[in-house]
C-alpha cells in the first residue's frame, strides 16, 4: 500500500475492479489528485482475482486437452496426466503477474492507495477502516470533489443450499481443491458452463441444471443448440430443472430436483452454484447519503455515470447493464472525464459477450430473442461453419456466424456467433455495429481466405445475394 498525508482529493474511487482502477489511472492521467480505496491486498477486483482472468488460465488448459482428445487425421496423443498443483500455480502467476502490473502502474501515476473498507460519512467524505490486523483499529478519512463508486457485486446465495465443503461458489471452484467424481453444476449461464468446461476437460462428470429453457439466457437459441450438440456426450444438460433441496448428511450430497414430470435425485461429489450475482448498492453507506438505489441494489445513474448526487459517479456491476468487466472499464473512463471537466457519455450500440467454452458463444447489439420480444423487424443471414474451408481444415465445423440486420436498409442491428475462437471474432461486429455499417459494407470488406472470420464476410454476402462459396438464395437461374 502506498498513500500520503493528504486527506483532501479532486477524486476518490471506491473498488479497485476493472472499472475502478480504469476510472483512478484515468483521472491520474487528466491531472486530478486521485485516491483508490480496495478491501482486500490485490487490486484487480472479482474479475481479475477470482473471475475472468484465472477462469481463462484454466480454460487454455481444458481447452489444450479438449484438442488432444480430439486430435483426428491420423494424429493421436498419450491420455493427458493432471498435476493439480502445477495447474494452480499457471492460474496463480497469470493473477499475480496482472496485480503487480497494476500496483506499478498506480505508483507511476502517483494514485494514493488505501486498502480497507470504505464507508460514506457524508456526502464528501469516506471513511476508511483498515483490515491491516497489525494496526489497532485504524480509520483513515477522506474528503474529495468528486468519487466514483465501483463496488461491483456478489454472488447470489440461495436460502435452501448448505455451508459445506462440497457446496462451492465460483471463486472456490477456482481454487480446485480437487476434481469431483460427480461434479454439479447449478445455473447453466456462462459463469457455471466455464467452470463446467474445465472441470470437465480434467476428469469430472459434469450435470448442468437450469431452471429457465436455455442454457446461457442471453444468447440465441439456434446458437446455444450447437453448443449443447458439440458436448452432448461430454455433459448432461437438465433444463426447465428446479434444485429444491441439498441434504448434505451422506458420504455424497443428494440433491433434489423439480422437472416437468415430476421429482428426482441426484447424487454429487460436489455441487457449484451459480446462480447469478447481484449489486452491492446497499453497501458502503450508499443509502445513508441518499444516492438513489433500486430495490435490487442497482445504482441509478444517467449516460454520464453520475448518481443522484451530481458530484458522486458509479459504474460497472453496482449499476444497470451487463455485469461485464469490458463495460465498466468503459464507465470508468467516462466517469474521470466528466469529472475532469470533458464532454463524455456513455452510450453504446452494442456491448460484447462471451462465454468462453468449447466451442465459444459470443454476441454482440441486438439478438433475435429481443427483436422478437420488441416487435423489431429484422432478417438473419447465417453463414454455417461446415461450410468455411478454414473450419473444415480445422476440424472445426461445429459453428455458425448470424448477422441480424434491418430489412429495408441492411443496417446491421446485432451479430452472433458459436465456434472455435467465436469470441476473437466478434471485435469486427463490434466495430461495425458503433459504426452503423450495413451488410454491403461487411461484404465489400475483403476477409482473408482461409479464415474464420472470412464467415463474417460470407454471413453479408448471403444476405446481400452476392454468394458464391454457398448456395445463393436470390439467384436468377436461366430456364
Amino acid at each position: 500500500m502506498h498513500h500520503s498525508n493528504k486527506t483532501m482529493y479532486d477524486l476518490v474511487v471506491l473498488g479497485s475492479g476493472p472499472g475502478g482502477y480504469a476510472a483512478a489511472f484515468r483521472a491520474a492521467d487528466l491531472g486530478l489528485s486521485v485516491a483508490l480505496i480496495e478491501r482486500y491486498e490485490n487490486l484487480g477486483g472479482v474479475c481479475l482475482n477470482v473471475g475472468c482472468i484465472p477462469s481463462k488460465a484454466l480454460l487454455h488448459i481444458a481447452g489444450d486437452i479438449r484438442t488432444a482428445q480430439e486430435a483426428k487425421h491420423g494424429v493421436t496423443f498419450l491420455a493427458p496426466k493432471i498435476d493439480l498443483d502445477t495447474v494452480r500455480k499457471h492460474k496463480e502467476s497469470t493473477v499475480n503477474k496482472l496485480t503487480g502490473n497494476l500496483a506499478l502502474m498506480a505508483k507511476q501515476r502517483n494514485v494514493a492507495l488505501y486498502i480497507g473498507e470504505g464507508l460514506f460519512s457524508s456526502e464528501h467524505t469516506i471513511k476508511i477502516h483498515s483490515n491491516d490486523a497489525s494496526k489497532d483499529a485504524s480509520t483513515d478519512t477522506l474528503t474529495f470533489k468528486h468519487a466514483i463508486i465501483a463496488i461491483g457485486s456478489t454472488a447470489v446465495h440461495l436460502p435452501f443450499i448448505p455451508k459445506d465443503d462440497r457446496v462451492w461458489n465460483s471463486s472456490r471452484a477456482l481454487e480446485l481443491p480437487y476434481i469431483p467424481n460427480h461434479l454439479v453444476v447449478l445455473g447453466g449461464g456462462i459463469i457455471g458452463l466455464e467452470m463446467a468446461t474445465v472441470y470437465e476437460a480434467l476428469g469430472a462428470k459434469v450435470t448442468i441444471v437450469e431452471q429457465g429453457n436455455q442454457l446461457i439466457p442471453g444468447a440465441d437459441a439456434d446458437q446455444v443448440r450447437v453448443y449443447q450438440k458439440a458436448n452432448a456426450s461430454r455433459m448432461k444438460f437438465k433444463t426447465h430443472t428446479k434444485m429444491t433441496k441439498v441434504d448434505p448428511s451422506g458420504e455424497t450430497l443428494k440433491l433434489t430436483l423439480t422437472t416437468e414430470t415430476g421429482e428426482e435425485t441426484l447424487e454429487a461429489d460436489a455441487l457449484l452454484v451459480a446462480v447469478g450475482r447481484k449489486p452491492n448498492g446497499f453497501n458502503a453507506g450508499i443509502p445513508e447519503i441518499n444516492i438513489d438505489v433500486d430495490d435490487r441494489g442497482f445504482i441509478v445513474t444517467d449516460d454520464k455515470c453520475r448518481t443522484s448526487i451530481n458530484h458522486i459517479f458509479a459504474i460497472g456491476d453496482v449499476t444497470h447493464g451487463p455485469m461485464l468487466a469490458h463495460k465498466a472499464s468503459h464507465e470508468g473512463h467516462v466517469a474521470a472525464e466528466v469529472v475532469a471537466g470533458h464532454l463524455a457519455h456513455f452510450s453504446p450500440l452494442g456491448i460484447p459477450s462471451i462465454a468462453y467454452t468449447y466451442p465459444e458463444v459470443a454476441w454482440v447489439g441486438l439478438t433475435e430473442t429481443q427483436a422478437k420480444a420488441q416487435d423489431i423487424k429484422y432478417k438473419v443471414a447465417t453463414f454455417p461453419w461446415s461450410a468455411s474451408g478454414r473450419a473444415i481444415a480445422s476440424g472445426q465445423t461445429n459453428g455458425a456466424t448470424k448477422l441480424i440486420y434491418e430489412p429495408e436498409h441492411h443496417r446491421l442491428l446485432g451479430a452472433g456467433l458459436v465456434g472455435a475462437h467465436a469470441g476473437e471474432l466478434l471485435g469486427e461486429l463490434t466495430l461495425a455495429l458503433e459504426y452503423g455499417a450495413t451488410l454491403e459494407d461487411i461484404a465489400l470488406t475483403i476477409h482473408a481466405h482461409p479464415s474464420l472470420h472470412e464467415s463474417i464476410g460470407l454471413a453479408a454476402e448471403l444476405g446481400t445475394g452476392t454468394i458464391t462459396d454457398f448456395p445463393n438464395p436470390f439467384a436468377k437461374r436461366r430456364k
